[in-house]
């Protein structure tokens, strides 16, 4: 797939490597994996107007690990460092080095695996940054992939490059629009299924749209059927990305999230069907690794009352549905079961995407100052989508069907009646009530 969008990224990234020429910058670039941070940085900063020198740390130890980047530094700069470099910081500082005399950008990527490497590397660069930046012409950029320690590195207060970096960017997948382009630069005639299907499936993430891109399956029925064969890159994804993130106790937080991905959303269901409490689980899938989230019915007053857990991120929620829940399959290579129950189940599955998709879709156009779902207590009325202008003073309800056929306003009039009686300070509100469906997308 040709490089897409991300206009807005790259110029941010240019004007911080202009400011470099006279004043060093320090920039965090951060993401979930395959998000597409090193071919946003290779586009944006690898053109030629200043050296450009990419390097990436790979978990070996740290001699070899330095063989290998001394090779990558020599080609692009020459011979900087008297014989082989055994320490990163001797070669780190040889480069910073260059850029006193030399406008240039350093891209350190997959930073976060120096807690692996050696730990000690961290107040090195610091100390380097430190010594160097006040006359460096230096645009140093460090991508990682691991939320978590990404945040211990440089936002801690306790760790020795917290508040060294001038700027901080976080990648986020496509949004809603700029993946209906994709898919119809590839795809003219596609149907709006096809759309939900991707959505679903990926969510935006730049490396999962390009595989289906590059797999010319760009029909939901396409799609399903590359996802789940044998040699399929997906079977193993989840795990590849999360394994490493969760460390040790992986196995648990695997088994609350197929839990949520198969319905299980209230942390009284998730331990019952774990058998162990789970709330320190839970609180760290929230506030560590961003994977989870509450959900509470939009205006809600009371906080952890009447909520439910989901995962914000698409392309997970569909592994751990349909892969994870089905692992024995996959151990046995019965890929075509796997497609078989992903066809049979995935007009529900993607009913809660295709929600998703509208809250995502409104969130990008900022017409709205808030968004969510509302319901009940008791479960008796629920809304699929409210949203408040509260400029013009207004509230829109939405019930959001696959068909369109199925939405009934009135329903939707009398479940707003008792929206209204949990929160009459809304009642002033201008109110209007419609039906998203597929043909809306």
């Amino acid at each position: 797939m040709d490089f897409f969008g991300r206009e807005r990224e790259i110029g941010i990234l240019r004007d911080f490597r202009d400011k470099a020429e006279t004043a060093a910058q320090f920039i965090v670039l951060t993401g979930r994996r395959r998000v597409g941070k090193t071919e946003l940085v290779r586009k944006a900063l690898d053109d030629g107007r200043t050296p450009y020198l990419h390097l990436t740390i790979a978990r070996q130890p740290e001699r070899t690990l330095c063989l290998d980047l001394q090779d990558e530094v020599e080609q692009s700069l020459g011979p900087i460092v008297v014989g082989q470099a055994t320490r990163f910081s001797e070669l780190f500082e040889a480069v910073v080095k260059v850029s006193l005399a030399h406008p240039m950008t350093i891209v350190l990527d997959e930073f976060q695996e120096f807690d692996r490497v050696n730990p000690g590397v961290f107040g090195a660069v610091q100390r380097i940054w430190d010594k160097y930046h006040s006359s460096a012409k230096l645009n140093l950029v460090i991508c990682g992939s691991v939320n978590r320690l990404m945040e211990k590195i440089f936002f801690s207060d306790a760790e020795p490059l917290y508040g060294r970096n001038t700027g901080v960017l976080e990648l986020k997948p496509f949004r809603t629009s700029e993946l209906k382009t994709i898919l119809g630069r590839h795809q003219p005639n596609y149907r709006p299924d096809d759309l939900l299907a991707l959505w679903t499936v990926s969510g935006g993430v730049a490396r999962y749209v390009n595989l289906l891109v590059g797999d010319h399956a760009l029909t939901r029925k396409a799609m399903l059927a590359s996802i789940f064969r044998e040699g399929s890159s997906w079977i193993d994804e989840g795990r590849t990305v999360l394994a490493d993130e969760f460390g040790p106790d992986y196995g648990t937080y695997f088994t609350i999230l197929s839990a949520i991905a198969g319905g299980r959303t209230s942390s009284s269901d998730i331990k019952n069907l774990i058998g162990a409490e789970v709330g320190g689980f839970l609180s760290k899938l929230e506030d560590r690794y961003r994977i989870v989230s509450k959900k509470q019915p939009i205006f809600e007053r009371t906080v952890a009352k009447n909520c439910h857990y989901q995962i914000d991120d698409c392309f997970f929620r569909f592994w751990f549905r349909f892969v994870f829940r089905h692992r024995a399959f996959v151990e046995l290579g019965r890929y075509d079961r796997l497609l078989e129950l992903a066809e049979r189940d995935f007009d529900t599955f993607s009913g809660y995407a295709l929600e998703r998709y509208f809250l995502w879709k409104f969130r990008e156009t900022t017409e709205y100052t808030r968004m969510g779902a509302w319901w009940d207590r008791k479960g008796e009325n629920e809304i699929d989508l409210v949203c408040e202008d509260e400029f013009a003073n207004k509230l829109d309800f939405f019930e959001i069907k696959r068909d369109s056929s199925r939405f009934e306003k009135k329903t939707l009039e009398a479940k707003a009646v008792a929206f209204f009686k949990k929160n009459p300070d809304k009642c002033s509100r201008m109110v209007s009530f419609s039906g998203l469906s597929l043909k809306d997308l």
